[in-house]
């Protein structure tokens, strides 16, 4: 029975830890997690140009990809340099999640839109 379950148990491990995730979730071990509405920063006026660029990168490179893996991905918003995204359905929770919007996800935005520095989960 191992022999069959060690492949699959081994890549979840790495998947998760290749992905920097946590060993715990905060709020099992005692820490507080900020609900699902918790308050993210508004879109200043200023970055309006910015947002509608990174808003159509989202639209038309990010959310089919992400939705040809059952998964779906919002906008949340975007505030000196960083870009607020969630990741929904079959993302939402998945180990790579967090390796895709890193790796994939920061590095696309960075490339086509220059302000942004970095992608946050929210």
């Amino acid at each position: 029975a191992w022999g069959g379950l060690k492949p699959d148990v081994l890549s979840i491990l790495l998947d998760h830890f290749s992905a920097e995730m946590p060993l715990f979730h905060p709020a099992q071990a005692g820490f507080s997690v900020p609900s699902a509405d918790a308050e993210l920063p508004l879109d200043a006026p200023e970055d309006a140009e910015i947002v509608e660029q990174i808003k159509e990168l989202i639209e038309t490179r990010v959310r089919p990809a992400v939705a040809n893996d059952g998964g779906d991905i919002v906008y949340r918003g975007f505030q000196g340099g960083v870009v607020y995204l969630q990741m929904q359905g079959a993302c939402s929770g998945c180990p790579s999640s967090t390796a895709t919007l890193k790796n994939g996800i920061e590095q696309l935005l960075k490339h086509y839109v220059p302000e942004v520095s970095e992608v946050r989960a929210a």
